[in-house]
């Protein structure tokens, strides 16, 4: 009985052993990797966490300085609704001159405002710079030439107004029917009725034009080919 135990026990010694062994070896390993390379795990850990530190910290400043701009672009708004349009437009300058949303909303508002107040020629040279800034997003640049080219209609050359909207014509652009009503009224000053109809016809058979649009040009289109 006592060799039968003893050579189970014996078993489990010899396994114990080297289950022993094999963890000092890693432990010595382990000891021996972190004596070599320690220092530069320590360095590691503190790169991240500075970099971490400061992504939260921009982060944090952002916030601020998105919360600090809307606050002033709602002033400005409460200015121009009192009808304070000097002090609204001195907000709205300072706010434009700043990267983000809010710099481009007060860019368009500042020009929206000279437009209001009848000073179609401040309002056309506020919508051209939008429209000259490669850091603006492609369509608000379309979009800026657009109201550009409807704020000095009157007194712009025709072709040359034609000239600046033929390229928001092209397929799928979001500003190509009010574009083509424009180039329509154009054609109209220069005295080419014809090029007029043809368009007018277009939009007002075309399903992905505003309803209002449409039935503008519809009337147009009537009218044109009596």
């Amino acid at each position: 009985m006592l060799a039968g135990s003893g050579a189970g026990g014996w078993d489990r010694l010899v396994s114990d052993i080297f289950r022993e062994i094999d963890e000092e070896l890693r432990r010595d390993n382990l000891l021996a990797l972190w004596a070599r390379y320690g220092r530069y795990v320590v360095a590691l850990v503190i790169v991240a966490l500075v970099v971490a530190g400061g992504i939260a910290a921009w982060r944090s400043h952002q916030l601020a300085e998105r919360q600090a701009q809307s606050a002033r672009f709602a002033s400005a708004l409460a200015l121009a609704r009192a009808g304070k349009t000097r002090e609204a437009v001195g907000v709205l300058a300072t706010l434009a001159g700043q990267q983000g949303g809010y710099g481009m909303l007060a860019a368009f508002e500042t020009a929206g405002l000279a437009a209001a107040s009848g000073d179609h020629k401040q309002a056309t040279a506020a919508y051209d710079r939008i429209a000259a800034d490669d850091a603006v997003s492609p369509r608000l640049r379309e979009l800026a030439t657009l109201l550009s080219v409807m704020q000095g209609f009157d007194q712009t050359d025709p072709k040359a107004a034609i000239s600046r909207l033929e390229p928001l014509t092209a397929s799928g652009d979001p500003w190509r029917p009010t574009a083509l009503e424009l180039i329509a009224a154009a054609q109209l000053q220069r005295g080419d009725d014809k090029a007029a109809l043809v368009i007018y016809k277009g939009l007002a058979d075309d399903l992905s034009a505003p309803r209002n649009l449409r039935a503008r040009a519809a009337e147009m289109a009537a009218a044109l080919a009596r």
